[in-house]
């Protein structure tokens, strides 16, 4: 079966909802799309959402387990067949989350016939603190269950890090920063080993970017000074029928809805 998947950091769901995102909802020809930091319930994102809803969309949501932050979230043309919130692993048929990442809103998956999506959010961490541990710990359980899962997969969202070079503008300035730290790259290079594919990277070999995530200090978005952050990372015959990739970015600066963009995959 063929999908259009998309994920993106939409950096508050409430505030993107003002600024385009509905918009964009109402245009996309995506079957699937994947959310990240909603940071709102499930009262507030449905509301913030109720236009996509009221037009088919089906959402499934993990709230933030702390206010204001995290929060993801899987947007579908058909309801899931099954749902599983927090990342962690099947045990004797019953879904078990990692109990300290359970509740915080940053993994959800849903299962689509044999397709299961999740969508994940990982936090931006800083080098040699506990806050880089924890980046560590979660990257790790993500792994496990990325390794486990026998069903056709894509595992996409913010992930925080950038894998190569050709991942970061500033590679040079950021090499002892979380984000493109030797430890957090090295797990990116493990699971593409594991048989995963990085499909934006597969289609657009060997070139700067397509960048993700522009801050909105400076000139950064108008300079293209970016960071490649946001990945769909597949497994199966699906990720062999990724054929387009592209980076929906906004036209100009001011009409951006979040200092990430949209990163949308034709798998055919």
């Amino acid at each position: 079966m063929a999908y259009i998947i998309s994920t993106c950091n939409v950096n508050g769901v409430r505030a993107a909802s003002g600024k385009g995102l509905l918009a964009w909802l109402d245009a996309t020809e995506a079957d699937l799309v994947c959310l990240q930091e909603t940071r709102a319930t499930d009262e507030q994102t449905r509301s913030a959402l109720a236009p996509a809803l009221d037009a088919g969309w089906y959402l499934s949501h993990a709230e933030p387990g702390i206010k204001g932050r995290a929060g993801v979230a899987i947007l579908s043309r058909r309801e899931p067949d099954a749902i599983r919130v927090g990342v962690g692993l099947e045990d004797g048929g019953t879904w078990s989350a990692v109990d300290e990442f359970a509740e915080l809103g940053r993994y959800i998956e849903a299962d689509f016939d044999d397709l299961t999506i999740a969508s994940v959010y990982v936090h931006t961490g800083e080098a040699d603190t506990p806050m880089q541990d924890e980046k560590y710990r979660f990257l790790d359980a993500i792994g496990a269950r990325m390794t486990a899962i026998t069903r056709e997969f894509v595992i996409m969202g913010d992930w925080n890090v950038a894998h190569t070079e050709l991942d970061i503008k500033n590679w040079k300035g950021n090499v002892k920063n979380s984000g493109f730290l030797p430890q957090e790259r090295a797990w990116v290079s493990s699971m593409l080993a594991a048989g995963y594919k990085d499909v934006v990277r597969e289609l657009h070999p060997g070139v700067p970017g397509p960048y993700s995530w522009h801050s909105y200090r400076g000139r950064a978005y108008d300079n293209d000074a970016g960071w490649r952050i946001d990945y769909q990372l597949a497994r199966g015959d699906i990720a062999a029928r990724a054929k387009q990739a592209v980076v929906e970015r906004a036209a100009t600066y001011a009409e951006r809805w979040s200092d990430h963009a949209p990163v949308t995959v034709q798998y055919r």
